[in-house]
């Protein structure tokens, strides 16, 4: 297939995740992984267990800096920035109608009906990921005690990516030890800093917006609840925002699919309309286009690399670890009523049963099945 042809797909496939990603980084990823790896074959399972890995360990969104990967490997550069904004697109779009609908009426639509049922087909998806991964990551019994201790780590509140890097550094001396191989560990960071300006008078004004989000898309690490952090020091308690706004923001990010960082649109919408909110997703996004752009190259030759090598080894298990934790948190969570179990049930039936379906069915029949039930 030609290069446009790649390009083509790249935008075809990560549109359509980005219609139905729900579910947050590690339902994403499972998502990725079934087309990526499973359906297309754009690389093999080891590869994308080290751009998951490698990925941890940078800001911003994870599993949007993964389709950015994926699309470099199936179409180049080029290709790295198609797969992120097609990603992206469908949550920016979606979020954009709510902020508007929350600017004119004061409220939100009635969606957790629908949300209700896609949470439990999601619990489905994320661990079929993590046994199709983990069958992959777990190399040894040494590995196994390394991932159950990270697991234990992020069970009880302990940072993940300081679980993550202890993992690293930790396995990439004992297996370097062991096989008596000698070597440094040098971990790349590239830091990149963007400064911008525009001759659109209409833009001005919009800058502040784009500028306070660049600075939070350049450092942000974790998911919804660090990013309300973040914000709330960056926005409420300078008064452009009041505290009931931004929860109702990063509420918006939580039901919509793609990104939770799509949360950002609707602030931008909130703070100075239009223009406003195409300030703040660009700014809150384009450093991962910029970190991933940087890593994506350096992943290989630290697979080449006996002690980067092991050191990506253990982060992969530490990070199929922190899959399995964001799995027992939200099981525990949503499985609280039969109508939850039910659609679990029902979902493992069609992930793992005779008659398998595409994640994107199963995450569109648990929508449907949670509306239903809340009719009953």
């Amino acid at each position: 297939m030609s290069r446009k042809g790649n390009l083509k797909e790249v935008a075809s496939v990560f549109f359509k995740l980005g219609c139905v990603a729900f579910g947050g980084p590690a339902a994403h990823i499972a998502m990725m992984e079934e087309e990526i790896v499973n359906k297309r074959k754009w690389m093999d399972r080891q590869h994308f267990l080290d751009l998951i890995g490698a990925t941890n360990l940078i800001p911003g969104p994870n599993s949007t800096e993964m389709t950015m990967h994926c699309g470099h490997e199936r179409a180049g550069w080029p290709g790295l920035f198609v797969a992120g904004a097609c990603f992206v697109f469908p949550a920016v779009v979606i979020t954009g109608i709510f902020a508007w609908f929350y600017a004119s009426y004061g409220q939100l639509p009635e969606v957790e009906a629908f949300v209700y049922g896609i949470k439990p087909a999601v619990l489905v998806i994320i661990l079929g990921a993590i046994l199709k991964l983990g069958k992959k990551a777990l190399k040894g019994w040494e590995l196994g005690t390394l991932g159950m201790l990270v697991l234990a780590a992020a069970i009880l509140g302990i940072n993940e990516i300081v679980a993550l890097l202890t993992a690293g550094v930790l396995g990439a001396i004992y297996f370097s030890a062991k096989s008596r191989q000698g070597g440094s560990l040098k971990a790349i960071v590239p830091f990149v800093f963007l400064q911008t300006s525009t001759a659109s008078v209409t833009l001005i004004t919009a800058m502040k917006v784009f500028w306070t989000f660049l600075k939070v898309g350049a450092v942000l690490y974790g998911g919804g609840y660090v990013l309300f952090a973040y914000l709330d020091a960056e926005l409420v308690t300078k008064g452009w925002l009041t505290r009931q706004q931004l929860m109702d923001s990063i509420a918006v990010g939580q039901f919509t699919p793609g990104p939770v960082l799509s949360t950002a649109t609707f602030i931008g919408y909130q703070l100075k309309g239009f223009w406003g909110a195409v300030g703040a997703t660009a700014g809150i996004f384009l450093p991962s286009f910029l970190f991933v752009l940087v890593l994506n190259p350096l992943v290989p030759k630290m697979r080449k690399s006996k002690p980067l090598g092991y050191f990506l080894d253990s982060v992969n298990i530490a990070a199929v670890a922190v899959m399995v934790a964001v799995l027992f948190e939200m099981g525990r969570d949503t499985l609280t009523g039969w109508q939850g179990i039910a659609i679990a049930a029902l979902s493992l039936l069609f992930t793992f049963g005779p008659k398998k379906l595409n994640a994107m069915w199963i995450v569109i029949g648990g929508a449907g099945l949670g509306y239903l039930f809340s009719l009953i």
